[in-house]
């Protein structure tokens, strides 16, 4: 490969315009498909987060469609806990600008620990209860809960990442990420909302214990997210746990409320007809959050 070639795969610099109006600050982080940059707006005169499609990916016509397509469902949605995205660009290759989120993902908070009370876990679960029951309202599953998708910062919690974000229905197997997947998801068939209960249920129980709910050697089946297609490209995994048996209990893994200890497990279910609606999941968080009376709303819900 030529010197040429090389730099071409290289994140951008610091002070480079990467589109008319933003310039890069930082390199975040990088994926199989994306990058991630911490940006100056000079329309906005304020920092901004660009997800944006590795100039050496631009032959990834999937990739290229689904940022486009997460980009216009977020500009459309308006809700306190999801991120919020103020643009979306084709030029001169395909980004998403978003709104800059403080604190840190829950993946880091979970392993610098400790344990959060079970009302804080409570809280987190009604929040993004909260942002999965608007998106499905819209007619949208998310597919992708786990802590690296969900920024959280003095109690206060937004959804990340809508790029696996699909209507309800019939859909191939493996989409989302291994640990996390319903395992309606790794089998593949009809996605229903059950799927997101299910995904809440996985991150609600790594907050609580520190530990995902299945305990298999997460380096022997890589953390890897489907590419936009929905099926994993290279190094997939060869099995799934999910359809092997059940997730453990949260209980037998950690010090766990008994109430939130119930509400996490009825979360996954294998069968998705054995799950929670978001509703009734919603309804059984408040009083564990000790909300008083008068503002358990979610438990008024018809």
């Amino acid at each position: 490969m030529t010197a040429a070639a090389r730099a071409s795969v290289q994140p951008l610099a610091p002070g480079t315009t990467i589109a008319p109006g933003y310039e890069v600050i930082e390199h975040l982080r990088r994926g199989n498909d994306l990058d991630v940059y911490d940006a100056w707006s000079t329309e906005r005169l304020a920092r901004c987060a660009i997800k944006a499609l590795r100039p050496d990916r631009g032959d990834k016509q999937r990739a290229r469609a689904a940022l486009l397509a997460e980009g216009a469902l977020l500009e459309r949605l308006s809700h306190p806990h999801i991120v919020r995205a103020y643009e979306t660009l084709g030029e001169p290759w395909p980004m998403v600008v978003l709104e800059t989120l403080p604190g840190a993902t829950l993946s880091v908070l979970i392993a610098e620990g400790p344990a959060p009370a079970s009302e804080e876990v409570a809280h987190l679960g009604l929040q993004l209860g909260s942002a999965l029951r608007y998106l499905h309202r819209g007619g949208h599953l998310h597919l992708d809960l786990k802590p690296s998708n969900v920024i959280a910062d003095a109690g206060r919690a937004k959804l990340l990442d809508l790029s696996l974000a699909r209507a309800p229905g019939e859909a191939e197997p493996g989409i989302g990420t291994w640990h996390y997947l319903a395992p309606e998801q790794a089998r593949g068939g009809r996605l229903t909302v059950a799927a997101d209960v299910w995904g809440l249920g996985a991150v609600l129980f790594e907050t609580a214990t520190g530990e995902a709910p299945f305990d298999d050697d997460p380096d022997a089946f890589a953390d890897v997210p489907s590419d936009p297609s929905g099926t994993y490209s290279e190094a997939g995994p060869e099995r799934y746990p999910q359809l092997e048996r059940r997730a453990r209990r949260p209980e037998r893994v950690a010090p766990v409320d008994p109430a939130l200890a119930g509400a996490i497990s009825t979360c996954l279910e294998p069968e998705p007809a054995d799950r929670p609606s978001i509703d009734a999941l919603l309804a059984a968080l408040e009083p564990i959050a000790a909300l008083p009376a008068s503002e358990r709303r979610y438990s008024r819900i018809r």
